[in-house]
């Protein structure tokens, strides 16, 4: 089931878009979106369940590291093919009404 399509929503799948095969973990996502994790999260958790994320914790050594282990995100073929249409339908929506409110 897709999910619903909210600005935040729109958001973390345009930030996914700008290299749909890269890995992003967390904070990344929240500098490219200005998203608190509050709001990130549940939305991965969202994407991840409809099918258009797929996610993996990193196999690292946190103490070796001196940081916590990161899970990184990535859509999938399925995620990039509905983020794109999606992103690209809001897109179309907001130039329609600039158009609307221009004329």
């Amino acid at each position: 089931m897709a999910p619903r399509m909210t600005a935040s929503v729109l958001k973390v799948a345009a930030a996914l878009l700008a290299d749909p095969a890269a890995e992003r973990y967390g904070l990344q996502l929240m500098q490219a979106t200005g998203l608190p994790s509050g709001t990130l999260y549940p939305i991965l958790v969202r994407l991840e369940r409809a099918g258009w994320v797929e996610s993996r914790w990193e196999q690292t050594d946190p103490a070796a590291e001196g940081r916590p282990a990161r899970r990184y995100y990535r859509l999938t073929a399925e995620g990039a093919a509905e983020a794109r249409r999606e992103v690209t339908a809001m897109r179309t929506q907001l130039a329609r009404g600039a158009e609307a409110r221009l004329a």
